[in-house]
């Protein structure tokens, strides 16, 4: 009785969502590097070895060093180019919002949060505003393609997560850069502990930023996954990007080209971190029985990561009460993890 009144409640949340387009499906070629797109075959399997070498050594492609300028304006607001160039100049500039938290007697703690897909300019602000009152300094960061990095084409943030496979890649891969270089930017202010805050595809790239940022200590991954393909190929919000898939690619290759960006594939990199995993029971877009195998799979490699079950789904999170539910596990996960006086 349970699951069908929430799995109603999401699919009537979900329909007032509009201008979700069928895009064509693409392989992307054109994202890659010169180089890379010019290897010779099919451009499935290009685009594929592309994609194992850069998993295979995902240092490299997901290295960067802090951006050459920062500018904090006095609303908060900061600003730095990406690490990424993309065909899209609005795009290429990074835009956060910074709470700072009063000072404590312990260590100085901080928090880069990343919303969820499409969140407009306002999503996760209230949430940012009570990690700085509860000791937590916080950095809220917009995507790539989001809200004022988005240009006039799009009514969406469709470039982050689409039928183009190449693009989907870099796109993720442009918030993990961009991810990192907020956080150099906290730890050049004096921030001892740092940890990272995502909310569905937030989480995603949050643990890809964990995965590879040394300086971040903790994880507080909201909404769940271990591969992103499954996310889009049985999710309630992505089954318009799912139409595009169908008939062009299958599940299995879909993991395959999408194995760089994908939470599962640096797993064995999340031992040192602290790691809070919180999935919603009756999640529709993050499917209940993948979030469970990112847990299972976490137990496997030996790991024990705070587990948080919400009764909820997921646009239902983001709902009275659930939302202040949310944001209590969340917030003191990350003050006990990150050692707030």
């Amino acid at each position: 009785m349970f699951a069908r009144f929430f799995h109603n409640w999401e699919r009537q949340l979900a329909a007032a969502a509009t201008g979700r387009m069928v895009r064509p499906f693409e392989w992307g070629l054109d994202w890659l590097p010169a180089i890379e797109r010019a290897r010779p075959g099919d451009p499935g399997d290009v685009i594929e070895a592309w994609s194992r070498r850069a998993a295979a050594d995902s240092d490299a492609f997901y290295a960067t060093v802090p951006a050459p300028h920062y500018a904090l304006g006095a609303n908060g607001e900061l600003t730095f180019d990406s690490a990424l160039t993309t065909p899209h100049a609005v795009n290429n500039v990074v835009h956060a919002r910074y709470f700072e938290a009063r000072r404590t007697t312990g260590p100085r703690c901080a928090v880069l949060v990343l919303p969820q897909w499409n969140s407009d300019a306002e999503g996760h602000i209230g949430l940012a505003k009570l990690l700085a009152r509860f000791g937590m300094s916080a950095l809220r960061m917009s995507l790539p393609y989001h809200d004022v990095r988005k240009p006039d084409e799009l009514t969406r943030a469709d470039y982050i997560v689409s039928a183009n496979i190449g693009r989907t890649v870099q796109v993720c891969r442009q918030a993990v850069l961009d991810a990192r270089r907020s956080i150099m930017w906290l730890a050049s202010r004096g921030y001892e502990r740092i940890g990272v805050l995502g909310t569905s595809l937030g989480s995603c790239l949050s643990m890809l930023t964990a995965a590879h940022e040394p300086l971040v200590s903790a994880a507080a991954l909201n909404h769940v996954s271990p591969n992103f393909a499954d996310v889009v190929w049985e999710g309630l919000s992505t089954a318009h990007v799912r139409e595009s898939l169908d008939g062009q690619i299958d599940l299995e290759r879909l993991r395959r080209v999408w194995l760089p960006i994908s939470p599962s594939t640096y797993l064995s990199r999340m031992r040192t971190k602290r790691v809070l995993l919180v999935y919603a029971r009756y999640d529709l877009t993050f499917p209940l029985h993948l979030s469970k195998e990112l847990i299972a799979t976490f137990t496997r490699d030996g790991q024990r990561p705070q587990v948080s079950t919400l009764p909820c789904g997921h646009y239902s999170t983001g709902v009275a009460p659930f939302k202040y539910m949310d944001a209590w596990v969340l917030i003191r996960f990350l003050r006990r993890s990150l050692g707030v006086a």
